[in-house]
């Protein structure tokens, strides 16, 4: 299973991921989904920094194993019993 993005920044609110994300996971992390206007796609954000949303996903066993850039993002896996 993959969290595909975390946007960085220093503070929140923290762009989480797309509109194709798992609910469930969307929920515990406590986001809201929003559609900018003019874009015709959808992105859930939460108003907590970084760190905390990775220390949720952590809890959740979630590791990172990708980052691009400083600030730029993460991609996250979780091993699923199908997959052992």
């Amino acid at each position: 299973m993959w969290a595909n993005r975390i946007c960085f920044q220093e503070t929140g609110p923290t762009m989480v991921s797309d509109e194709y994300s798992d609910p469930s996971i969307m929920n515990y992390l406590g986001d809201r989904k929003t559609t900018m206007l003019g874009n015709n796609f959808s992105e859930y954000h939460v108003n907590e920094p970084p760190r905390l949303v990775l220390d949720k996903l952590d809890k959740m066993l979630f590791r990172v194993v990708s980052r691009v850039g400083q600030q730029a993002g993460s991609r996250l896996h979780k091993e699923t019993s199908d997959m052992l």
